[in-house]
């Protein structure tokens, strides 16, 4: 699969929860804000369309992502958890003419270009999807999945997102740190 037949889509729409009580996705990282970081690693890549999946009320980072070439699509009810952002992610890009969707965090700011791109171009076929493998062993996004299965992201429910789904992915070896993923305030602090 090539990028260019490709859509993104960015889950921003978290809570924060164990982060306190501001969002971490505008928490500064290295001088500019933690979801800044993806949005900047995609917005160098040639996918056929860009989706930023926002909580409702907060415009400063839908604005991030517009002012990036990023669509933006709001989840009203954050509160079902993380199925439902990428159910409003799955739809809002099934209505594009992409081949697949690559499936990003907004909480993991060191995933890198070539990375995203070994993840797709490992797309095979309509039932095909790949997911990133962690040193230990845990296969996780960033997620690639062939269009044939949107439906079953679509049936996703809870807090879960589509790890069900990747226990049988292609998996794409990545290290410790591009696959961090940032959920507290601690994990800010940078040696």
């Amino acid at each position: 699969m090539q990028l260019a037949d490709t859509g993104v889509i960015v889950l921003a729409a978290g809570l924060s929860r164990r982060y306190g009580t501001a969002s971490k996705l505008h928490a500064e990282l290295e001088g500019k804000p933690l979801a800044r970081h993806i949005a900047d690693t995609l917005s160098a890549l040639p996918f056929q369309s860009r989706l930023a999946v926002c909580r409702f009320g907060d415009e400063e980072l839908a604005q991030m992502f517009a002012d990036l070439g990023f669509m933006v699509a709001i989840n009203p009810d954050t509160a079902r958890g993380l199925s439902s952002s990428l159910s409003v992610g799955v739809e809002t890009l099934a209505a594009q003419p992409v081949d697949a969707a690559l499936i990003c965090l907004a909480d993991m700011p060191y995933v890198s270009a070539g990375h995203l791109q070994s993840l797709v171009g490992r797309l095979d076929g309509d039932q095909a999807m790949v997911g990133s493998r962690a040193p230990s062993g845990a296969i996780m996004p960033p997620a690639a999945f062939a269009r044939a299965r949107f439906d079953e992201l679509l049936s996703l429910e809870g807090d879960r997102g589509a790890g069900r789904l990747l226990a049988g992915a292609v998996a794409v070896d990545a290290g410790a740190e591009e696959l961090a993923d940032f959920d507290t305030a601690l994990d800010f602090v940078r040696d």
